[in-house]
């Protein structure tokens, strides 16, 4: 008898950790996205915060999403990531990769062999939820500043979600985004997350807006053009 493969999750990308208290048709968001995990163990949440050094403030914001849906064995992962947390990390259903910098954060994954523990859970079933930071480094390139000057690069991360992510920048009409789709020329689209707003990537590609419109990014051989996607339950 032949295992069957696990079943591939959709993707989470959050602006910011509004929706992780944010209620949908009734229910919370996350308990939601865990609808589809084998309950045979008790869920195992963790929480990855080398985006932001190990802030423990950030921390306590994810403990209280968790107690809203009910998941009592948690953890954050250091960016030292001891025996310890590979064992918890490497038994998680749900994986919450948090906001700060891109490229500390991604640093930090493959120095330290998150990066491909990461990447098993997610091809073993497990939700993988990114906020701000972590959305974007669920996409194909992060946009991070150069080390030696302000101007901007693209930094290869998961890929995950083949588009370019970018998160709460509205205030500058996604400048950032759209600059980086157009050096792209045509190679990727983006997606634009606003603040309070998130999306679902689903394993076929399609893109699901949450809460807020998103912006999408396209070049079309001459230009960046930007569309929206509206939420359906938008408020």
């Amino acid at each position: 008898m032949t295992e069957t493969a696990p079943q591939l999750q959709p993707l989470y990308l959050l602006a910011d950790s509004q929706l992780l208290f944010w209620k949908r048709q009734g229910r919370p968001l996350l308990q939601s996205a865990l609808d589809g995990l084998a309950r045979d163990t008790p869920l195992r949440a963790a929480y990855i915060g080398a985006s932001n050094a190990d802030r423990p403030e950030f921390y306590e914001i994810f403990e209280g999403a968790m107690d809203d849906v009910g998941i009592t064995e948690r953890r954050m992962i250091l960016s030292s990531f001891g025996p310890d947390d590979r064992d918890f990390l490497e038994r998680a259903q749900l994986i919450v990769l948090a906001g700060g910098d891109v490229r500390l954060g991604w640093t930090t994954f493959e120095e330290s062999g998150m990066k491909e523990a990461i990447v098993g859970r997610y091809n073993q079933g497990a939700v993988l939820v990114g906020i701000s930071a972590g959305a974007v480094q669920l996409g194909r390139y992060g946009i991070v500043e150069k080390t030696d000057s302000p101007a901007t690069e693209l930094l290869e991360v998961f890929s995950l979600v083949p588009v370019v992510i970018d998160t709460h920048d509205e205030a500058t009409n996604w400048e950032r985004l759209s600059g980086a789709i157009h050096t792209l020329q045509g190679a990727a689209t983006g997606i634009g997350i606003p603040s309070g707003g998130g999306v679902i990537a689903h394993p076929d590609n399609t893109i699901e807006p949450l809460r807020r419109a998103t912006h999408e990014f396209f070049f079309d051989g001459t230009q960046v053009t930007d569309s929206l996607l509206f939420a359906d339950d938008g408020d």
